[in-house]
């Protein structure tokens, strides 16, 4: 077990391996990645969040094959990402929509956009801005319930069914 020193001395009792192995194995991120985290699945996204609704303009705008986009389609649709409806001015085709769901990922997508730009392909011509101001969208980061922001080593994790004041481990160790 770990243990952490706590103000005035006292130790207080981390989070063992048992819980952090029963924390990981019902964590929500491995089955959010497995939905959405690969690199066909992001560019699906951001062609819906920019507009996209037809197979044929998904493909002509990623360049992908079509055989792989109607897999990745039809595994965001099963997913709740996307919706497959018929579209109203062609009956043979069909148009592929954002869901609510869908939609809740813009954060993620944003937040991922600004990462690569910092710390891989640096700064894009073309940024996300806010429609009635022509600004640009101020940078995502992890704030605390009142607005401040915080960074990795203001985190702890908590356990939410105890009474929320026993830290079981710093999200920075």
């Amino acid at each position: 077990m770990r243990f952490d020193r706590g103000e005035g001395g006292q130790c207080r009792q981390m989070m063992d391996i048992d819980r952090f192995k029963e924390a990981a194995l019902t964590c929500p991120i491995p089955p959010a990645v497995e939905l959405i985290g690969e690199k066909w699945a992001f560019l699906i996204l951001r062609g819906a969040l920019n507009g996209l609704e037809h197979f044929e303009e998904f493909q002509a705008g990623l360049g992908i094959a079509r055989n792989i986009l109607s897999d990745r389609l039809a595994k965001m649709v099963a997913g709740g990402i996307l919706e497959r409806t018929p579209d109203p001015s062609d009956k043979r085709k069909v148009v592929y929509s954002l869901t609510a769901k869908g939609e809740g990922l813009l954060p993620v997508f944003l937040t991922l956009r600004q990462w690569g730009e910092e710390w891989g392909y640096g700064k894009m011509r073309v940024v996300l801005a806010d429609r009635r101001d022509g600004r640009p969208v101020r940078k995502l980061c992890v704030q605390a319930h009142d607005g401040r922001d915080l960074e990795l080593r203001d985190l702890t994790w908590i356990d939410r069914e105890d009474s929320g004041e026993i830290p079981l481990k710093t999200a920075a160790e």
